[in-house]
C-alpha cells in the first residue's frame, strides 16, 4: 500500500476513534437551554394562570410573563461533542453537572426541592403583592415539618399553630428555635398550640380560632450544635382576606415570584400596569417584596424575546451577567423590590423609558 494511502486511511481512522469517543465518552456536564414562558395575566392550559375570588378584579391586557430554563436530568450524561456544541450554541449554556445537582442530588429530589420553592414562590407573591395595595394580611407561625423519630414526632404536627413556647409569645419563626435552645437537653419544654384541624376549621369559618393545646416535649441534643431540640422546623403561614390561586403545572423553583405578584397587583387594580405592551421578568420575592437573583438568566432573556418580549424585568443582582449579552429588540430594566418594578412598569406604560433603570456590564 502506498505511504500516502496508508496516511490517510490511518487519519481517517483515528478521525473516526475521536467522533466515537466524542459521541459515547460521557463528560461531566449539564445544559440549560430557553425554557417556556407564561402570561401571569393569560391563560395556561385553558385555565387562568391567576383566579382571584372574593374581591373587585379588573380587566387586563398586555403580557406580564414568566420565564423559564430546560435543564437536561439529573441522570442524563452529556458526551464531548454535545458539551463543544454546547459551549458554541448561542441559545445554550453548559454548566459543570454539580452545579444544577449538588452533593449528588437526584432528578427526583431537585424535582421534590422545585416544588416545594415554587410553592413558597407562590405564597410571598401573594403576601408581596397584598402588601404593595396596602391590604392586610394575617401571618401566623406553624409548625412546618416534623423531624421522623425526633421528639416532637407524634406530639406536634405540620399545620399546628404556635401560640408560645414556655408561656412566652411566638411572633416569628426564628422564635421558636430560640426559646427552645434556652432549655438544656433533656429539659422539659412546653408548647402551646392551636392544633392544625382546628386552625384550618377556623379559617373557613372566617373565625379566630379559641381551642389551644399545651404540648410537653423533652428536648434532645443536637449532633450538630449540643443544644437543646425537638425536631420541628418552624414557618410562616398567612391568612388572606380572599382567594388567590395560582395555576401553573410543571414548573418549579422560586424564580416567579416577582411576576406573579405584578400579576395580582395588575388583577387588583384599575388600569394597566404594562400599558398592553409585553413585559417579561424573572426573580424570587419575599414577603417584604424585596426580589431576589435567579440562575439561567441568559437563557431566560433569550426565552422571552423569541416569545416576544420588549423589556426584561432583572433581578439587580443578575444585572451585569444579564448585559453581558442582550438579545436584539430586548430593553432590560433593573428591580430591587416590587416597588420598583411597579415604578418602572408605570414609565412603560406612559412611554417615559428613558428614565428606566438599566443594566450595565462589567
Amino acid at each position: 500500500m502506498p505511504r500516502r494511502t496508508a496516511t490517510m486511511l490511518a487519519s481517517t481512522l483515528i478521525f473516526i476513534a475521536l467522533i466515537c469517543a466524542g459521541v459515547l465518552v460521557p463528560v461531566p456536564y449539564a445544559e440549560m437551554s430557553p425554557g417556556p414562558t407564561f402570561n401571569t395575566l393569560g391563560n395556561a392550559g385553558g385555565e387562568p394562570v391567576l383566579r382571584i375570588s372574593g374581591r373587585k378584579t379588573y380587566p387586563t391586557k398586555g403580557h406580564l410573563n414568566m420565564t423559564t430554563v430546560r435543564v437536561t436530568g439529573a441522570d442524563y450524561r452529556m458526551n464531548l461533542v454535545e458539551t463543544v456544541y454546547g459551549w458554541l450554541a448561542h441559545d445554550q449554556v453548559v454548566v459543570p453537572h454539580e452545579t444544577l445537582y449538588p452533593d449528588g442530588k437526584t432528578e427526583e429530589e431537585s424535582t421534590q426541592e422545585n416544588a416545594e420553592e415554587f410553592t413558597q414562590s407562590q405564597e410571598s407573591a401573594k403576601v408581596a403583592a397584598l402588601k404593595e395595595l396596602k391590604i392586610p394580611v394575617r401571618a401566623q407561625v406553624v409548625v412546618s415539618t416534623v423531624v421522623k423519630d425526633s421528639p416532637a414526632e407524634d406530639r406536634l404536627h405540620a399545620g399546628d399553630v404556635i401560640r408560645a413556647v414556655d408561656g412566652k409569645p411566638v411572633t416569628e419563626p426564628e422564635d421558636v428555635a430560640a426559646l427552645v435552645t434556652q432549655r438544656k437537653p433533656g429539659e422539659k419544654v412546653v408548647f402551646t398550640i392551636v392544633p392544625a384541624k382546628e386552625a384550618v376549621a377556623a379559617e373557613k369559618a372566617g373565625k379566630q380560632p379559641t381551642i389551644t393545646d399545651d404540648v410537653t416535649i423533652t428536648t434532645a441534643k443536637s449532633p450538630e450544635t449540643g443544644k437543646a431540640i425537638v425536631g420541628i422546623q418552624a414557618g410562616t403561614d398567612h391568612t388572606f382576606p380572599f382567594t388567590i390561586d395560582i395555576n401553573l403545572a410543571d414548573v418549579g423553583g422560586p424564580s416567579a415570584g416577582l411576576m406573579f405578584a405584578l400579576g395580582i397587583v395588575d388583577k387588583l387594580t384599575p388600569g394597566d400596569l404594562t400599558g398592553g405592551k409585553f413585559v417579561a421578568g424573572t426573580g424570587t420575592i419575599d414577603d417584604e417584596g424585596k426580589v431576589g437573583p435567579i440562575g439561567g438568566i441568559e437563557m431566560k432573556l433569550v426565552g422571552a424575546r423569541q416569545a416576544g418580549a420588549e423589556y426584561f424585568l432583572v433581578p439587580q443582582a443578575n444585572c451585569r451577567a444579564a448585559a453581558s449579552d442582550i438579545p436584539d429588540g430586548l430593553t432590560l430594566v433593573k428591580v430591587d423590590t416590587i416597588a420598583d418594578a411597579t415604578a418602572s412598569l408605570e414609565k412603560i406604560r406612559s412611554g417615559r423609558t428613558a428614565g428606566l433603570p438599566s443594566c450595565a456590564a462589567g
